[in-house]
């Protein structure tokens, strides 16, 4: 009829109603350590080994793995009458904790952090503010102390943001050829996952990563690697100073707050830069049009429930900088969960 939902439409509908269930599967998983038991074993194993090895039930075990199963995550092959459970390799290669490519730290946080916030959805969107306060008990003017609350949690955000460029990082540090800039800070760097992929890409440059004292001190203890050719320093680019470069990065950092907040920072920011020096600003930008993308619109739900910020198109960021002084702005849409902006003093 013509009042039916068109099938398209109701296909989508159907795929989300289906798919928180289907990513508290994957987080339950991931938290078990069902992924790194499987990578680590020469064979397939059944339900019932698993659930010994990881200390569960054997029935709960073995309904988890039939809807990794279902949902393709796993292979099942029956031998004698019994189940033998294997990963694929996309399970492997981003769920399993020993890979490089993991995002194991990004799903946990998550599980952990983001989906009880997202139980009070309904009210930040009538409260028009995040939901520190309901989920954890924490204040809703404080976002970083509610983030960073333990050492524990600190980490888990940290971990989070490191997975956060396993995927996207070479496509951002490439989306402008950035090797006339010399020196570049990393503001709000965290594990300094982003810089390494600058430092890769343009080895003629030094790569600073600045960042608050204890972000500092816990990248250094737990995500710092041999090889790092990138530099570690303290800071509080809204309270302190910030130190002198030809390039500033501001990844993920300007969707965390206000406009007002916003235009503090970036001001700041213009009045330390040499003419021909920048910003590179790395957010999941908004269409102008308000039709999506639709992982961008609901990242920008995420900062209502989480921070004080929004996700927003290029025109707003371009706003931002032309009123505090920067002119040239280009935007690189790079096809990825994040995009890039490139502002020139």
């Amino acid at each position: 009829s013509n009042h039916s939902l068109p099938l398209f439409n109701k296909a989508f509908l159907e795929y989300y109603v289906h798919m928180c269930p289907s990513l508290q599967v994957i987080f339950s998983a991931c938290e078990l350590g069902v992924f790194d038991l499987l990578l680590k074993s020469q064979e397939a194993l059944s339900a019932r080994h698993v659930a010994s090895e990881l200390g569960t039930s054997v029935d709960g075990m073995e309904r988890l793995l039939d809807a990794l199963v279902g949902i393709e995550i796993l292979e099942v092959e029956t031998t004698d009458g019994t189940a033998l459970y294997s990963s694929t390799d996309v399970a492997n290669l981003y769920l399993a904790k020993g890979s490089a490519k993991s995002l194991h730290d990004m799903i946990i946080y998550q599980s952990q952090t983001i989906y009880p916030l997202w139980n009070n959805l309904m009210h930040a969107v009538r409260e028009g503010k995040n939901q520190n306060e309901k989920t954890f008990g924490l204040s809703s003017d404080e976002v970083f102390q509610a983030i960073y609350r333990s050492e524990e949690e600190m980490l888990k955000f940290m971990g989070l943001m490191n997975s956060s460029w396993t995927l996207d990082g070479h496509d951002i540090v490439t989306a402008f050829n950035l090797s006339g800039f010399q020196t570049i800070v990393d503001l709000g760097g965290c594990t300094g996952a982003l810089a390494r992929e600058m430092a890769k890409a343009y080895p003629s440059s030094s790569v600073v990563v600045f960042d608050l004292p204890d972000v500092v001190e816990a990248a250094q203890k737990h995500f710092c690697q041999e090889s790092d050719s990138v530099v570690f320093q303290s800071g509080d680019f809204f309270s302190g100073e910030i130190p002198p470069a030809d390039l500033y990065v501001l990844a993920r950092i300007i969707h965390d707050w206000p406009e007002e907040k916003c235009l503090v920072l970036l001001k700041k920011i213009y009045d330390i830069c040499k003419p021909g020096g920048g910003v590179l600003l790395v957010e999941a930008m908004l269409f102008e049009n308000k039709r999506g993308p639709v992982m961008a619109q609901i990242f920008s739900l995420n900062m209502l429930v989480q921070t004080e910020g929004r996700e927003r198109p290029p025109s707003d960021y371009t706003h931002m900088f032309n009123k505090t002084g920067f002119h040239n702005v280009q935007v690189c849409r790079t096809g990825k969960s994040y995009d890039a902006i490139l502002a020139i003093r």
